[in-house]
């Protein structure tokens, strides 16, 4: 059970780590003939998939390995701290809005530890329908009063757009569901973050006072620059 107190209220959550959810990229296409020829056996190709599966050696062995002695380190420490006994709740009270870049490390650049922070990541780090589930979700039940959206420098988001994407997977693929997915490609980086943050302000369950600052993240020199 964990609590977000505010000066008016107290809400309380109850977690079940049992249960989880799972988000489909596929949705369903407008009508059954715009399926593409190659989609009609959809079974058939996913037994195929399973029989490649089972016959391919798990060729991330090593890295599977890699992270399970990581962590085996980290939990032999964590006895030792008080990180056990963490709040919830962020103790900070913020959350970053950010890219799944592996060069982004907001732990390092906005000098964060275990409990202080959210931190919501996505390919682009873009204020999509679901990223903004989540700003939301941070402020209302976990008590977060101070957002960032931050895009970056050299981001891969850059370097397509929905249809070459779409294309890609095509000829990946064989089918054509790519078409059918919003990728939130980017054209240039200062509008984008300025589209995301007024996206962020404007939305009907963004509360009217809480600030919203764009940044962007220089992957040459790790700085912050602001985005008016």
């Amino acid at each position: 059970i964990g609590k977000a107190k505010d000066s008016k209220k107290t809400i309380s959550l109850k977690i079940d780590h049992r249960t989880s959810s799972h988000l489909s990229l596929l949705p369903a296409h407008p009508s059954s003939s715009n399926h593409c020829t190659t989609c009609i056996s959809r079974g058939e190709h996913e037994e195929e998939k399973t029989e490649k599966r089972e016959s391919q050696p798990d060729i991330m062995s090593t890295i599977k390995s890699e992270v399970l002695a990581a962590n085996e380190k980290y939990a032999s420490e964590f006895a030792q701290t008080q990180k056990g006994s963490l709040p919830m709740p962020p103790g900070r009270k913020f959350a970053i809005l950010t890219c799944m870049d592996a060069r982004l490390i907001p732990s390092l650049f906005a000098g964060l530890k275990e409990g202080d922070a959210h931190v919501i990541r996505n390919a682009g780090g873009r204020a999509t329908d679901d990223a903004i589930r989540s700003l939301v979700i941070s402020n209302t039940l976990l008590g977060t009063e101070e957002w960032f959206a931050i895009h970056h420098t050299d981001c891969g988001m850059l370097t397509f757009n929905d249809e070459k994407m779409s294309a890609i997977l095509k000829e990946k693929t064989g089918c054509d569901d790519g078409a059918y997915i919003k990728w939130h490609t980017i054209k240039d980086l200062k509008e984008s973050v300025a589209s995301d943050v007024r996206r962020i302000r404007g939305h009907n369950l963004t509360p009217k006072d809480i600030p919203v600052h764009g940044y962007i993240y220089d992957c040459g020199t790790g700085k912050l620059l602001p985005v008016e």
